[in-house]
């Protein structure tokens, strides 16, 4: 099935995406709704649980098809990918377990989500400097500022491959290379491009990235990403029978971890969530990730001039399409866009209402590639 036999055909539309039964839904950077085919393989398999163990009945080959898979689609290898649940527990996973010297300094961008703030910010009590990057526009992050705001005593910059407001994307590969070239670990939180996007997380040290926005799984179905040659430096914060060896279940007096990411899954994992993410990411590798990246771009391109006609601001509105996604954030400067978001939500269009530090709010927009043009013009009609 491609792109366009899908938008062209709304019966088969309907089959795969239910939700477009009843709603324009816009919101896939917060949290999506399941497609038919990941819905019917959680159900098949939680009936079948109903009979038997849990464990015993997975799959053939779950596990490793999903390591298969997830690698595909972050363009890393199968033995760099750990599933251990939601972005922020990824995350912490790499803060809690990365050592730092003492006065050594990290880089974050203090206005990215809180997931990719606290475990950072954390680390001052361990007497690791915190800075915060400066930008001049919300969540627009240059190459550029990157490389003039690190220095020799910079042990990390950890960044989000895309704003969840801003919706600018970074230059992963190019900041990765210049961190590399200096020795400095480079962490990303990948939520926001992961199945939309074709990113470079290979230039990138660590990412995590959780199943519930663009790669269309389950909530808690995340993905870690760390890469092979830091795995003997990144302790895992979290041990149990499965990334400790202890043959037939007998502990060991010595703790010896897993050769390969799966020294981070600590213990049983999420079957149904994985069972969800394993149908999200077939789905998705079906279309094709540089497919899908085509078409969110294509809807952007004419979504943000069509918003500008009306008299809205968008948020990097400007942004080049190496730097656009499908995050498109908008307001009207004096304007209370708090009714305007009630209004869309009446008419059944699902979309964000945001809000930045000084307070100003915005409405986000978030299609995937399984939205209409029709459904984004009935937007711009109730606008």
């Amino acid at each position: 099935m491609t792109i366009a036999e899908l938008l062209e055909d709304e019966e088969l539309r309907r089959r795969e995406f239910p939700i477009v039964k009843e709603h324009v839904y816009l919101a896939h950077a917060g949290v999506c709704p399941l497609p038919r085919r990941v819905a019917e393989a959680i159900q098949r398999y939680s009936a079948d649980c109903t009979l038997a163990d849990q464990e015993a009945i997975l799959p053939p080959k779950l596990i490793s098809c999903s390591r298969d898979l997830a690698a595909r689609i972050l363009n890393v290898q199968p033995g760099e990918i750990a599933f251990v649940g939601p972005t922020s527990l990824g995350l912490s996973a790499i803060a809690t377990g990365l050592s730092f010297r003492r006065g050594e300094n990290i880089v974050i961008y203090f206005d990215d989500y809180p997931s990719n703030i606290y475990p950072w910010t954390a680390l001052a009590d361990k007497g690791v400097q915190v800075r915060l990057l400066n930008v001049k526009q919300l969540g627009r992050i240059r190459a550029v500022d990157v490389e003039g705001q690190v220095d020799e005593n910079t042990g990390l910059v950890a960044l989000a491959s895309c704003h969840f407001v801003g919706g600018w994307r970074i230059e992963v590969d190019r900041i990765g290379r210049f961190l590399r070239g200096r020795n400095i670990a480079f962490c990303v939180d990948g939520i926001q491009t992961a199945g939309a996007f074709p990113t470079p997380f290979q230039e990138a040290d660590f990412m995590a990235a959780d199943g519930h926005k663009w790669l269309l799984g389950p909530c808690a179905a995340g993905i870690l990403y760390v890469r092979k040659e830091w795995q003997d430096r990144i302790q895992p914060a979290s041990l149990g029978w499965n990334n400790v060896r202890c043959p037939n279940y007998v502990a060991q007096e010595q703790i010896i971890f897993r050769k390969d990411a799966r020294r981070y899954e600590a213990g049983t994992g999420n079957w149904l969530g994985l069972v969800g993410l394993r149908a999200a990411m077939e789905m998705l590798l079906e279309f094709g990730i540089e497919n899908i990246a085509a078409e969110l771009l294509r809807k952007r391109a004419w979504l943000v001039p069509a918003l500008q006609e009306k008299g809205y601001t968008v948020l990097n509105g400007d942004a080049p399409p190496e730097n656009g996604s499908a995050i498109i954030s908008f307001f009207r400067p004096g304007a209370d866009m708090g009714p305007i978001h009630e209004k869309l939500t009446a008419a059944k269009i699902v979309t964000s209402l945001r809000t930045d530090r000084a307070g100003n709010r915005y409405i986000r927009l978030s299609p995937h590639f399984y939205n209409t043009d029709a459904e984004l013009r009935r937007v711009l009609e109730l606008l």
